[in-house]
């Protein structure tokens, strides 16, 4: 210390232990850098999907399109959950380098599903449907689609939906559907893209 009074042998002695324990301070902090490095690659692959298509289909129906008219019941009375289908591509981020290699594809493995109104009245469970989450099992190595539930039935079953029935089209609900796919590459680098698609439910078959 510096009110020790002998001190230059003292500093020349501690400049001699800062020197040789300097060494393993680099290393630590080295292997700092790495572990940040591991942590900073979460979402930072090199590949990354689009939505090429999304739409709806209303309950046992195959064909999709850009706008859902969800029907909150049945032309026979029965209550049945609506279909999306998601079509991806599998883009890279360096549009001048090599094409994608097999570490590059996609597995989506989750989706989660929340609507919104233009009007701003977004409560879940009074204004709109609860949002949800689903699983689902698809690996992009180019392109590729999948379908998923956009609506559940028991959305129809609860408020707002539920009280939508028994008068046809002349009360509904507009909203939009954000769906978000999550993934990962096949080096666990996280990987996730969001789409919308209009949902209108309303007692179309009364």
């Amino acid at each position: 210390m510096i009110c020790e009074n002998n001190i230059e042998p003292r500093r020349a002695a501690w400049t001699r232990r800062v020197r040789f324990a300097a060494l393993p301070v680099i290393a630590t902090g080295m292997l700092a850098f790495s572990g940040c490095s591991d942590m900073v690659r979460t979402g930072q692959g090199s590949s990354f999907l689009t939505i090429t298509t999304l739409g709806g289909a209303s309950g046992s129906s195959t064909t999709f399109g850009p706008v859902l008219q969800s029907d909150v019941v049945s032309d026979s009375g029965g209550i049945f959950q609506d279909s999306g289908q998601a079509s991806f591509q599998l883009q890279m981020k360096d549009v001048g380098g090599p094409g994608p290699s097999p570490n590059n594809a996609i597995t989506i493995t989750q989706y989660h599903v929340e609507y919104v109104r233009s009007d701003g009245h977004n409560v879940q469970g009074v204004d709109v449907p609860f949002a949800f989450d689903g699983g689902i099992n698809l690996t992009v190595t180019d392109s590729g689609s999948i379908n998923f539930t956009l609506v559940r039935i028991q959305a129809k079953l609860e408020a707002p939906l539920k009280a939508l029935a028994n008068h046809g089209g002349a009360q509904a609900i507009s909203t939009v559907a954000r769906v978000t796919f999550h993934g990962h590459d096949q080096t666990g680098r996280e990987v996730s893209v969001t789409g919308n698609v209009e949902v209108d439910f309303a007692d179309w078959a009364g």
